[in-house]
C-alpha cells in the first residue's frame, strides 16, 4: 500500500494528537542503517517521531538510513543515541521489552495490543514516559537488556518461525498504539457525491424490476414468485445501493423494456416484409402463367 495525502490532518485523538507524547522507540545496537531507516518510516505511518539508538554498529549520523526512510526525515534527523541501554531509559517511567523467546525471568508478558492499551493508560491518564525496547538484528535483546524493562512483549506468531526483522516489530507495535487512539472508522461506505438510497427508492425499484419480469414471465410459475421476488430484493439490499446507482438501475430497466419492444415492432416489420415478398413472388408466378 502507498500514497501519501499531507492536506490532511493527523487522525489521533488525545493528549498524543500532536505526537509528542508517543511511546519512545528504542533501538539497542542496531546493525543496519538501511533498518534504521525503515523503522523510521514505520514510526511515522504510526505517529511516533521519537527515536532513540544505543550505540549503532555502523556509527551515526548513518547516510543508508535517510534513504530507506523514504521522506521520514521528521523522525530520522531528531533519533538520539547513546552509549548503553540504562542511559537510553533514564528518564522513562515504564519500559516494555520485546523477544521472541522465553527469558526465564519472573516478568509480566502481554501481546502487541495489550501492551499497546497500557501504555495509552499509563501516557494518557497517568502522564507517565513509556519507552519499548528493540533488540539487534541478528538475535535480539541481551538478557541484560531486558531485565531493566517492566513488561516484555510477545506476538502470537507462529511458534516455528516467530521471527520478525526490526522494522516488521515496530511496525506492528506501533501499529498497535495508533489504532487505540484513531477516529478513523472500522468500515465506512464511500458514496461521493450521492447518498445511500432510502428504503422508499429501494421498493419502488423492486416493484418496476417485478413489473418488467412479469411481463417478461421471469417469475413463472407462480407458486415459485414470491421466492424469486424476496431473492432479488435480497440481492439488491445486500448491494448498498446510492441513489444514483438506483437511477442507473432504473435506467437498465427502463432500456430493456423499451427494447424488448423495438425488438417485436423489427420482427413484426420483417414479417410484414417476408409476406410483402411473397406476395409479390406469386404475383409474377401469375403473370409468367397468363
Amino acid at each position: 500500500m502507498a500514497g501519501t495525502d499531507s492536506t490532511k490532518k493527523h487522525v489521533t485523538k488525545g493528549s498524543t494528537e500532536g505526537y509528542e507524547n508517543g511511546p519512545v522507540v528504542i533501538l539497542v545496537k542496531p546493525q543496519l542503517g538501511e533498518n534504521i531507516g525503515m523503522v523510521c518510516r514505520a514510526m511515522l505511518n504510526n505517529g511516533l517521531t521519537r527515536l532513540r539508538l544505543v550505540k549503532p554498529r555502523d556509527g551515526w549520523p548513518n547516510p543508508a538510513a535517510e534513504a530507506s526512510a523514504s521522506g521520514a526525515l521528521e523522525v530520522l534527523q531528531k533519533a538520539e543515541v547513546f552509549e548503553t541501554t540504562e542511559e537510553a531509559i533514564a528518564d522513562l517511567n515504564h519500559v516494555f521489552a520485546t523477544t521472541a523467546r522465553s527469558r526465564h525471568m519472573t516478568k509480566p508478558v502481554v501481546v502487541p495490543r495489550r501492551a499497546a492499551q497500557d501504555m495509552r493508560a499509563m501516557i494518557d491518564g497517568q502522564g507517565e514516559q513509556v519507552g519499548v525496547l528493540f533488540g539487534p538484528e541478528k538475535a535480539g535483546l541481551h538478557n541484560d537488556d531486558v531485565v531493566l524493562a517492566d513488561t516484555l512483549i510477545t506476538v502470537p506468531l507462529n511458534p516455528t518461525f516467530a521471527s520478525l526483522n526490526l522494522a516488521q516489530a515496530v511496525l506492528l507495535m506501533a501499529y498497535e498504539w495508533f489504532q487505540l487512539g484513531t477516529d478513523v472508522p472500522e468500515y465506512e461506505l464511500v458514496t461521493g457525491t450521492s447518498q445511500v438510497a432510502s428504503k422508499d427508492e429501494l421498493v419502488n425499484f423492486f416493484n418496476r424490476l417485478e413489473a418488467s419480469l412479469d411481463e417478461a414471465g421471469f417469475l413463472y410459475p407462480p407458486e415459485k414468485r414470491p421466492n424469486m421476488v424476496r431473492n432479488l430484493r435480497n440481492i439488491f439490499q445486500r448491494a448498498d445501493l446510492t441513489s444514483q446507482e438506483l437511477q442507473t438501475l432504473h435506467g437498465v430497466v427502463k432500456a430493456l423494456r423499451l427494447g424488448r419492444t423495438k425488438g417485436l415492432d423489427r420482427l413484426s416489420v420483417e414479417a410484414e416484409q417476408v409476406s410483402g415478398q411473397e406476395l409479390t413472388s406469386e404475383d409474377e408466378q401469375g403473370r409468367t402463367r397468363n
